[in-house]
């Protein structure tokens, strides 16, 4: 987490208090498998309770609960997480609450992408429109992606394709003076996730069969992602150019939308492309 302010960290540690309370007032003893004993004065567990469940001392949780200014561990996080049954945007928000980054879902299985989405993947057409996962997976794609920037059923990851697909380069203006920002902007996304050993097999993927690839990774630079004007230099339409903004899909937070909006001079162009080559 960043540095912040003293006021800041009274603000968060009440916060933190308070959802506590909340999580703890909403279960019961039979909820957890555990046997209520004896008159309750409010509803839901004990902090006892509590501690027990998680395995720490009753004490050390009681603080915690106050807001008191202690350190805690992911480790610790997580047991009282199981403890009070928390979901897992409450999980990351304990984290956050707590001080700490919250871990990728990792364990989570790989969802579907659902008709809606793909609905309005194709609906952005003649417009390119790009869903990709936070390890730059393609998704889905709409036919103005295929005609545009040369996608085909072989390109399944936005970087692979970046350094391999021989078309998408050719087209692609300024390739190299692009090349550095786009490969400090993937080490960004892998950066939040360093135990996920997907990033480090797709680095030595592409790394093995890309040397422009491995030397810029090399370089251990660092970006983020902008909103920025792309530059295509289409075989038959000539030069596109396209705002791109990416939007994240609110119930799948590693889930990112790219649509491309071409700018004045090129919607007759590229709406002949896309008519052309429907994919």
């Amino acid at each position: 987490m960043t540095s912040e302010s003293l006021e800041t960290r009274r603000r968060r540690r009440e916060l933190l208090r308070d959802f506590l309370r909340a999580c703890r007032a909403r279960l019961t003893p039979a909820d957890v498998g555990m046997v209520g004993a004896g008159r309750r004065r409010t509803p839901g567990l004990r902090r006892e309770e509590v501690a027990v469940l998680a395995g720490v001392g009753v004490s050390w949780y009681t603080w915690l609960e106050q807001g008191r200014d202690i350190n805690v561990s992911s480790e610790v996080l997580d047991a009282i997480g199981r403890a009070l049954r928390l979901t897992g945007p409450e999980r990351a928000h304990l984290y956050l609450l707590a001080g700490l980054n919250p871990p990728p879902d990792g364990g989570a299985p790989a969802a579907e992408v659902t008709p809606e989405l793909r609905r309005l993947v194709d609906a952005w057409s003649p417009r390119p429109a790009i869903l990709r996962d936070s390890r730059w997976n393609l998704l889905a794609i709409n036919a103005a992606t295929r005609a545009v920037f040369g996608y085909d059923d072989v390109d399944h990851n936005c970087l692979v394709s970046f350094f391999t697909n021989a078309r998408y380069r050719g087209m692609h203006v300024q390739w190299d003076a692009v090349a550095p920002a786009v490969v400090a902007a993937f080490r960004a996304d892998a950066g939040r996730a360093p135990g996920d050993p997907e990033y480090a097999r797709l680095v030595a993927d592409l790394g093995a069969v890309s040397p422009e690839f491995a030397r810029l990774w090399a370089r251990h630079e660092v970006g983020a992602p902008v909103q920025a004007v792309k530059a295509v230099r289409h075989p038959e339409a000539g030069e596109l150019f396209f705002e791109m903004t990416t939007l994240t899909v609110a119930d799948r937070p590693g889930w990112h939308l790219e649509l491309y909006n071409p700018l004045p001079g090129t919607e007759d162009r590229l709406a002949k492309v896309v008519v052309a080559d429907p994919g």
